[in-house]
């Protein structure tokens, strides 16, 4: 009877389980309140547990990307990327300004008394030294993501240079290596496997402890907010990524039906770093190619923050209306960039979006108890934008990748 029943939930339908775990979740939560912190631990397992597979992941996945491509042809690749993340985060700067400033929320809110630490503002030097870690331990250890995408594209090269070199015996080590790497990425696919199979009951403990400490009154006050929140990330997906995908002759339809485990795996655990293992099988399932989705979905978990700059734009229009604040068009539109450089390295962490939003708000001078009202609905909020974030990776990775096999066809 036991072993019926692991083999059906073992076979079922991964977005099925995720989706049963999350609603049971939400309904747990809001009957039984405070009392379903108890199963908090479990939620922090999930992440845990999804984070130990995805550093790892991300370092040799971004080293075979590297070692099998050409440093011309990681440049051409790296500057499609750029002008994609580019388009499609103005995109989302101005879907949600635009929406924010049509459907005003915030207008009938008013500022809890509640303080909020100020956080410090990252400059130049930090982001500098935090891409180029001092110690390649540390970088692993304290999760430094970006740290560790740039060890694994100098290491990458250096074994694709040894891949080929002229003597034997580095040729022999170099395809020792990539023997290696391959073998440790095939063994931390196996693990990710076995995580997904608790996946289900961490959704449950992470939306039953966010419902059940939050409540439906407060989602209720700040309906107005969410609701042009996820207007605009609807929008983001039927006329952004739609039209990417479109113009590059991607099938639109069997392309979020091939990736719906990676962005459905990223709105139950608000993390696309945690979600990025799931998210490179996804885009091979949709046809992206090995080489172009290793190198690709990092580098997009990292710097790419769609979800974030339209919840920026949101919540910058939200503050202003709070304090009857008159700002330009213009004002707008520099806000969001400084906090859209600022989301830079804490895109796949969640709840990092409320760090940013208060060193904008201190930058520019809006209060910063602002956060404690937009940190009512930082769940919520944060699963849309974290889906939104990885999906627009996805997308990118199946853009380039089409513009890539494009290219071999006529050079060819």
């Amino acid at each position: 009877m036991l072993k019926k029943l692991w083999r059906g939930y073992r076979d079922s339908s991964f977005v099925l389980k995720m989706t049963v775990g999350f609603g049971a979740g939400i309904i747990s939560g809001l009957l039984f309140r405070e009392k379903m912190a108890v199963f908090q631990p479990l939620g922090t397992l999930l992440i845990n547990l999804l984070s130990l597979v995805a550093i790892p992941v991300i370092f040799l996945t971004v080293v075979l990307a590297v070692d099998q491509m050409s440093i011309r042809q990681l440049g051409r690749i790296g500057w499609k990327l750029v002008l994609y993340y580019a388009a499609t985060t103005a995109a989302a700067v101005g879907i949600g300004v635009g929406l924010a400033l049509l459907f005003q929320p915030g207008k009938h809110l008013t500022l809890p008394n509640t303080m909020v630490d100020t956080p410090a503002a990252p400059n130049f030097s930090d982001v500098l030294f935090q891409l180029v870690p001092s110690n390649m331990f540390e970088a692993f250890s304290g999760g430094n993501v970006m740290g560790i995408i740039f060890l694994a594209v100098i290491i990458g090269l250096a074994i694709s240079a040894m891949k080929f070199a002229e003597e034997p015996e580095m040729r022999r080590n170099g395809e020792l290596l990539d023997r290696v790497i391959v073998a440790l990425k095939e063994m931390f696919s196996k693990l990710l496997t076995g995580v997904l199979l608790y996946a289900p009951i961490g959704v449950f403990a992470i939306s039953a402890t966010a419902f059940g400490s939050q409540g439906g009154a407060t989602f209720k006050s700040l309906l107005a907010f969410t609701a042009v929140f996820y207007l605009g990330i609807t929008l983001l997906w039927l006329l952004v990524y739609t039209s990417f995908l479109r113009l590059s002759g991607n099938s639109v339809i069997d392309f979020f039906k091939s990736t719906k485990e990676a962005y459905t795996t990223a709105f139950f655990t608000s993390s696309s770093i945690a979600s990025l293992p799931v998210a490179i099988k996804a885009a091979q399932k949709a046809g992206v190619s090995e080489k172009t989705a290793n190198f690709a979905l990092p580098l997009g978990a990292v710097f790419n923050s769609d979800g974030g700059a339209l919840r920026m734009g949101v919540s910058i229009v939200f503050a202003a209306n709070i304090t009857n604040l008159e700002l330009s068009v213009s004002s707008f539109f520099v806000i969001v960039i400084v906090g859209t450089l600022l989301s830079i390295g804490t895109a796949g962490v969640p709840a990092a979006g409320l760090v940013t939003l208060a060193a904008v708000l201190t930058m520019f001078g809006l209060p910063l108890e602002i956060v404690a009202l937009i940190a009512g609905v930082d769940a919520i909020i944060g699963m849309g934008g974290t889906a939104s974030n990885v999906t627009g990776d996805l997308v990118g990775a199946a853009v380039v990748d089409k513009s890539e096999r494009k290219r071999a066809v006529t050079e060819s």
